[in-house]
């Protein structure tokens, strides 16, 4: 194993960075403390590392100086069974003039797949000069579980696939500046393909095949690697069939009993309790996400109907049997991500009428903010529901304002409390990220 990692380290040294496109994100790093990138697996969590390094290696820092392992890499299987000290012991064994004398800069990609990989990096992080940053698959690396082993040793960072924001960056489409006439209907037909494209850097640009096919092994990926095998499930079709019924129930509400009472319909003899860990592990590999019902009671939230939604609104074209999926889920869907970069306080918010709003953020100073999404307002028997929904929550709420975002409409409606601003999906997702 030794030889196998002084291997590693050294074609890493001989290696060309391959940085991509910058993230509209700013990692700090705390001294003292790892930095810890978390999310789904090809949301660009290693090229984000390679952009850092890159960074490194232009403020002067050497390159021996950096020490990274992918431990996706199959040739690191041995290390899951292996006391995790190896790792330092090759490094120094190449650069022993290092030790103690200069800072390393360890980067450990997908460090989740290693047993006891936090008592290893809070140890280097108190006896090395180092600085550490990790990636990981897995929402645990957020929990306070994580940090109590780590003695508070570390600051996590969420990473999502591609923004709009940062699709139009890779697509070299200028968003800075007054939108001209033209500037305006190029980010149009922009939001147009990232409607189609979705939002994962590697299918960006792709034809519809191919981009299918890899949003399919994205999704078996997610299965059998994260949650499967993880997890050691002794029913693996139970949450593959799971899985496809939530795909086609993206933006619907959903139940427990429901879902339950249908996999048992298919011939699973699953408990409740089973198909609530499946849901909190989807959500744990950053795959699918739950929101409740808005309540000041969190017993009344959780005793009602869920929604759900994916990250990435192109994968659910791939892989669901688009029976119920709709392009008005889908837009949905987009908004959802969007402010899932912005706050985990994400709600959906039904009125004493039993009126439905999509979303209800909390932010961080705790004022409220309705969302609305409606692909389009041109029918008056949509624009009624949905103008009425967001006045009767507005005012429940004490609240002046609501937003409506649509495919393209654009204006300001004025109600008697205060004021609803439709407006087109491009234009809200550039000023949210």
């Amino acid at each position: 194993m030794l030889g196998a990692l002084k291997e590693i380290i050294l074609n890493f040294q001989d290696s060309k960075l391959n940085c991509g496109v910058s993230r509209d994100m700013n990692i700090s790093t705390i001294s003292g403390k790892a930095t810890i990138c978390i999310g789904v697996r090809r949301s660009g969590k290693s090229t984000l590392m390679f952009q850092i390094i890159d960074k490194l290696l232009k403020k002067g820092v050497k390159k021996e100086n950096i020490l990274y392992l992918n431990f996706f890499d199959d040739r690191l299987y041995p290390l899951q069974h292996t006391e995790l000290n190896i790792i330092t012991e090759a490094y120094y064994s190449l650069f022993p003039e290092k030790k103690n004398s200069e800072k390393v800069y360890c980067f450990f990609d997908e460090i989740q797949l290693l047993n006891g990989w936090e008592s290893f990096v809070e140890r280097i992080l108190r006896t090395e000069n180092c600085e550490v940053y990790i990636t990981g698959s897995s929402a645990k690396m957020l929990s306070k579980e994580i940090a109590s082993q780590m003695r508070g040793r570390s600051v996590s960072w969420e990473i999502f696939p591609f923004s709009f924001s940062e699709f139009l960056k890779y697509n070299r489409i200028d968003q800075e500046g007054a939108f001209t006439t033209k500037k305006r209907l190029t980010v149009q037909k922009a939001f147009d393909n990232y409607f189609r494209e979705g939002s994962f850097p590697e299918t960006t640009g792709l034809e519809d095949s191919l981009r299918i096919k890899i949003h399919q092994e994205y999704f078996n990926a997610v299965l059998f690697r994260d949650l499967i095998e993880r997890y050691d499930v002794f029913h693996p079709k139970s949450v593959l069939d799971l899985a496809h019924r939530l795909m086609d129930n993206i933006g619907s509400l959903y139940s427990l009993n429901n879902l339950t009472g249908y996999l048992k319909s298919l011939g699973h003899k699953v408990q409740k309790s089973t198909v609530s860990d499946y849901l909190l592990w989807f959500e744990d590999a950053y795959f699918l996400f739950t929101i409740r019902m808005f309540d000041a009671s969190i017993s009344r939230s959780n005793a009602n109907p869920k929604k759900i939604y994916c990250i990435d609104h192109s994968m659910i074209r791939s892989v669901s049997s688009n029976i119920l999926v709709n392009s008005g889920h889908l837009l949905e869907n987009i908004v959802f991500n969007a402010l899932r970069r912005l706050t985990t306080d994400i709600f959906y918010y039904k009125t004493k009428n039993g009126k439905e709003v999509d979303f209800i953020i909390l932010r961080q100073d705790r004022s409220k903010e309705l969302i609305q999404v409606c692909e389009t307002m041109t029918d008056e028997n949509t624009r009624k529901r949905e103008v009425n929904a967001l006045v009767e929550a507005m005012n429940e709420l004490n609240l002046k304002s609501g937003t409506i975002v649509t495919k393209n409409d654009d204006e300001e409606i004025l109600v008697e409390n205060g004021k609803i601003n439709v407006i087109p999906a491009w234009r809200f997702l550039l000023s949210y990220e």
